[in-house]
């Protein structure tokens, strides 16, 4: 799990900064300016608790999977944006003023076409983690072995590494 969340936070700030980028092209900036959030990071990477309700609608057709993740994305943004401003004094992306579909500047609602494109990328970042065999660790798999004969195998051999270093 804590592999995948690194996955998804670089991916997703990535896939902001090319974004944003892009969006400064369209402003008549030749520079492709870029950036993203320190933030957004752990924002990005808890998009590995959305793979077990990816698992559970993958056979749903494809507009209502969009849907579905527009959904989610906006509920946690709007989430995120609130915490974060709660916490710290501000929203870093704030969207105050930039069109007339802002939600109390956390969230656009003309960024849906992006988030309904962005939740069926994910699908398939999902899928390719899974394909190369990238663990997705539960709690239980953290929990440390128990296994005292394979502890008892690891001391001897230390033991008799030790025990050859002093006789040479």
């Amino acid at each position: 799990m804590i592999t995948r969340f690194i996955i998804y936070g670089f991916v997703g700030w990535i896939f902001e900064i090319a974004f944003t980028g892009a969006g400064s092209l369209l402003r008549g900036m030749i520079s492709l300016t870029g950036y993203t959030y320190l933030w957004m990071f752990p924002i990005y990477g808890m998009a590995v608790l959305m793979e077990p309700i990816h698992d559970r609608i993958r056979s749903a057709p494809w507009p209502v999977r969009g849907i579905i993740w527009v959904s989610l994305i906006f509920f946690i943004e709007y989430i995120s944006g609130w915490m974060l401003n709660n916490v710290i004094g501000l929203c870093p992306w704030d969207y105050t003023g930039a069109s007339p579909y802002v939600v109390d500047g956390f969230i656009r609602l003309d960024f849906l076409p992006f988030w309904f494109t962005a939740g069926l990328i994910f699908e398939r970042i999902h899928d390719f983690l899974d394909s190369i065999n990238i663990p997705y660790l539960s709690a239980a798999a953290l929990k440390p072995e128990l296994n005292f004969e394979n502890k008892k195998k690891e001391a001897l051999i230390c033991q008799g590494l030790k025990k050859r270093k002093v006789i040479e």
